[in-house]
């Protein structure tokens, strides 16, 4: 049998029934757009999150209170030897290809200006901490070199927290008090926005010493450490494991890469991804019922077609190859609808909710098109070869 014959027969087979071929193909492509749709926005949330975290840059060592890998979970100060402390970032900073350190703390306190009162994060951080995570300042500066064991009272406001206290006056010299304590405004953020859950612009910035006095704590919350981008990561965690060892006489601290963050937070979201894939997927094993049933009934209503190719001489594998080939074509083209479909409703989704992160991925565009192909193969090859077994003159005399 030619192809030219083989096309006819099956693109003819799918003419004369329209209606029947179109609610087959409708479930396939539903299924295809479902998989499209859904890994659109599984991938366009796995991007968002990591360039949430890569925003900050990515040549950044974390140092944390707590030996995660023999205990499980980290402790934090309360289980250490010895805390990690603001001389520790100090001595971190000698450390081969390490441009600055930041030792922070985090806590919650009220804030009064103006005779105005609200409760928000207090960041405990060190000069260097706007330059290390690229943070711009609107409105004087950011904390200056001090003393670090005793830094002045100085605060930095984020840009929603100068606005609620100062409410378009201007902060810089002014007083707020935090916690009870007086500190003098010296800078204004510029807006960052909020990441992963987190008002960066609903926060004020205090040195790190004057956090911990205020929140009574001895050990920091963690230790940032920028290395030059062109360093080896492991020479500089080498570097900074051999200084902290050599000061608490033990590795009771974890570090944590930039890169080790993000290839966990990668792989955990791209596993979501595929899940709500697969969940869409379902859809497609609903179009492959659909197609077997329709290659079925297909099969019973054209037993004398079948006859009648056999008793011309078509061989067995020949009639298999035109089923099969009509069950492949159906699947294609309700899938190439379902592509259609699914990528234009993604658009439109990425219009109207410029909120809700949509982001196409290739490779799943391709699979799941690959996988409704496979479904309207599969589907049919049961069909196909109930048709291909149907002997000559039996099937001419079903008439």
């Amino acid at each position: 049998m030619r192809l030219a014959d083989l096309v006819r027969l099956t693109s003819g087979s799918i003419r004369a029934h329209r209606l029947r071929a179109s609610l087959t193909a409708l479930g396939v492509g539903i299924g295809v757009a479902a998989v499209v749709l859904l890994t659109s926005i599984g991938e366009g949330v796995r991007r968002f999150v990591l360039s949430e975290f890569t925003q900050f840059g990515t040549n950044i060592i974390s140092v944390t209170p707590g030996r995660t890998q023999t205990l499980g979970g980290s402790i934090g100060a309360f289980g250490n030897v010895r805390p990690l402390t603001v001389d520790d970032a100090q001595a971190l900073a000698r450390a081969s290809h390490v441009l600055s350190t930041n030792a922070m703390m985090q806590g919650n306190a009220e804030v009064e200006a103006l005779g105005r009162k609200r409760r928000t994060t207090i960041l405990g951080v060190g000069p260097s901490f706007a330059e290390a995570f690229r943070f711009e300042v609107a409105q004087g500066r950011f904390l200056p070199e001090d003393d670090p064991r005793a830094p002045r009272n100085l605060a930095v406001l984020g840009a929603k927290m100068n606005e609620e206290l100062f409410r378009g006056e201007h902060p810089l010299g002014r007083n707020v008090r935090v916690g009870g304590q007086r500190y003098r405004v010296v800078g204004v953020m510029q807006p960052k926005g909020t990441t992963l859950g987190f008002d960066l612009d609903d926060t004020v910035f205090v040195p790190t010493a004057r956090a911990l006095e205020l929140f009574d704590r001895q050990s920091v919350f963690e230790i940032q450490v920028s290395h030059a981008e062109d360093a080896s990561v492991q020479e500089v965690v080498e570097g900074v494991r051999r200084i902290l060892i050599a000061r608490h006489g033990d590795e009771d601290f974890t570090i944590t890469t930039q890169q080790q963050m993000l290839d966990t937070l990668g792989s955990v979201l791209s596993v979501l991804t595929f899940a709500v894939g697969a969940l869409g997927s379902i859809s497609l094993l609903v179009g492959g019922v659909g197609i077997f049933t329709i290659m079925t009934i297909g099969v019973r209503e054209r037993t004398t077609e079948i006859g009648l190719l056999r008793a011309l001489g078509a061989a067995r594998s020949q009639v298999l190859r035109v089923f099969l080939s009509e069950a492949v074509l159906l699947a294609a083209i309700g899938g190439g609808g379902g592509l259609v479909v699914g990528l234009a409703v993604a658009a439109s989704l990425d219009l109207a909710v410029p909120a809700l992160p949509v982001s196409y991925s290739l490779p799943f565009i391709v699979m799941s098109e690959a996988l409704a192909v496979a479904v309207g193969l599969v589907s049919g090859v049961l069909p196909a070869m109930r048709a291909a077994r149907l002997e000559p003159v039996e099937a001419l005399r079903a008439e």
